[in-house]
């Protein structure tokens, strides 16, 4: 009975540790907008945006510094009237097409767009060219007599199948 409790005593302890290292370890929030209209418009616009850090995670699901300070000049942006295409535009205009995940159909992003599509379609046409030239060297084999009356004796001198205990 006694070691029971000694036991959990010590599990007891052991977790109280160990929730407590990892408070100290958690990070602040990230400061709220006093509107919450304002920041609903954030989460809206930065979930169109790009991280220029991570690259493949959205500007509001980013935690490196310079997704912070993004996030803090779009809430200020925001707050001073812009609108969202406004704040679209002054981020394109510093950080270029990248920043944004779905970029505009224009002749500088034309390979991003089709690029894809045109690998695919030179991928089918190898293909179909390559299985096209492959048959037209094949040659049918040709059989002598002699091939043709070995073959058929083998196939004619098949053993009797057993029968079943059925």
């Amino acid at each position: 009975m006694k070691a029971l409790r000694r036991t959990l005593t010590t599990c007891t302890t052991a977790l109280l540790l160990g929730s407590l290292s990892l408070s100290a370890h958690a990070g602040e929030a990230t400061p709220m907008a006093d509107n919450p209209v304002v920041e609903a418009r954030l989460i809206a616009i930065s979930e169109e945006l790009r991280c220029l850090v991570c690259q493949n995670e959205s500007l509001a699901g980013s935690r490196a510094e310079l997704a912070e300070d993004l996030r803090r000049e779009v809430r200020k942006l925001i707050q001073d009237g812009k609108s969202d295409a406004e704040i679209k535009d002054y981020l394109v205009a510093r950080y270029g097409d990248f920043v944004l995940y779905r970029p505009p159909v224009k002749p500088t992003t034309w390979l991003l767009w089709f690029g894809p599509f045109a690998l695919l379609a030179g991928a089918v046409a190898g293909l179909v060219a390559y299985l096209r030239r492959r048959a037209s060297r094949v040659e049918p084999a040709h059989l002598s007599a002699a091939d043709k009356a070995s073959a058929e004796a083998l196939l004619a001198d098949t053993p009797p199948r057993p029968k079943d205990p059925a």
